[in-house]
């Protein structure tokens, strides 16, 4: 079978969300090459050695995302990016050329090519988001979270998955019980699990993202506080959390929102994101209309998190 690299050349401002297209329409392994982002640009503050502008060698001056794929489909898939590529320019994102390249590579080589991207990222003050496969000498007080995303979604670099984790880190206290809906690689429950919560469970529909998140439990040694299951939440989990998290996309959220209160104590949080900021009012409006108060909207780069209990 064959396989091919597909790049796509735009500007950062796009990035984030070309990647979350990709990630939804299946593709795996995305990684995002970017001279202009800070953690390779001049403004970068950090002390992570491997960031040496100087030795790096960029393909493309301004952004460049990269996803491996089979030749199998591929055609279908290239216009589906086309597609919600041409939508962009609409929710005020400028794509540059939003050119698509591919390249046909060896299978062996893909499934390791996109983690030269991937490197810790500090969340907060203290935890650390680690790619299984990279060193990192802890600080003190570093609160480390040990992930290998495969192809799911959940890599800690993502807006919204950090602000996610920020606000767990705000709220999880260590009686918490957790639910986590669409789990992908379980970042989100690990993270809760290592922030102290007593019950943590991720349910995913995808079962690729199950084994994942089974395996980076395993890793992260949290068995004995998290659940991973397979299914849709409404109907693999009983009872009620007080923490509900969400990372999904808007329009799923205001799907939710209809009938997530089933799960949630009186005094329960809901943290949701996945939402681009052209959708907040859209998922405000659906929170408002059935019966949850907002406590607080949280925007970082194109991306929103909304953390809201019901009235």
């Amino acid at each position: 079978m064959a396989w091919f690299e597909l790049k796509i050349k735009t500007t950062s401002e796009a990035t984030e969300a070309i990647a979350n297209i990709l990630i939804e329409l299946g593709c795996e392994g995305v990684a995002v090459e970017d001279p202009n982002d800070p953690i390779f640009g001049e403004g970068y503050e950090g002390d992570w050695d491997y960031f040496d502008k100087s030795e790096m060698v960029f393909e493309y001056e301004g952004a460049l995302i990269k996803t491996y794929v089979e030749d199998t489909g591929m055609d279908a898939l290239i216009e589906a990016i086309k597609i919600r590529l041409a939508e962009l320019p609409a929710c005020g994102l400028d794509l540059g050329l939003g050119t698509i390249e591919t390249t046909e590579i060896f299978e062996s080589d893909w499934a390791n090519e996109w983690k030269k991207y991937y490197k810790p990222t500090k969340i907060g003050e203290h935890i650390v988001i680690k790619p299984s496969w990279e060193a990192y000498e802890p600080e003190e007080g570093d609160l480390i979270i040990e992930i290998d995303p495969g192809g799911a979604f959940g890599s800690g670099t993502h807006e919204t998955t950090s602000m996610c984790i920020e606000q767990l880190d705000k709220r999880v206290k260590p009686d918490t019980t957790v639910f986590d809906i669409g789990c992908g690689s379980g970042i989100l429950a690990i993270a809760a699990a290592k922030l102290g919560a007593r019950d943590v469970t991720a349910v995913d529909l995808d079962e690729a993202a199950v084994v994942t998140s089974k395996e980076n439990v395993l890793l992260n040694h949290v068995e004995s506080q998290v659940t991973v299951l397979h299914g849709n939440l409404m109907d693999v989990v009983d009872g009620k959390a007080d923490i509900v998290v969400a990372n999904i996309i808007a329009d799923i959220i205001c799907l939710l929102s209809e009938s997530i209160h089933q799960f949630l104590h009186k005094d329960s949080v809901f943290i949701s994101s996945g939402i681009i900021n052209t959708k907040i009012a859209q998922v405000l409006a659906a929170l408002e209309a059935n019966n949850f108060e907002i406590i607080e909207v949280v925007e970082k780069g194109e991306w929103a998190a909304i953390v809201s209990k019901l009235k």
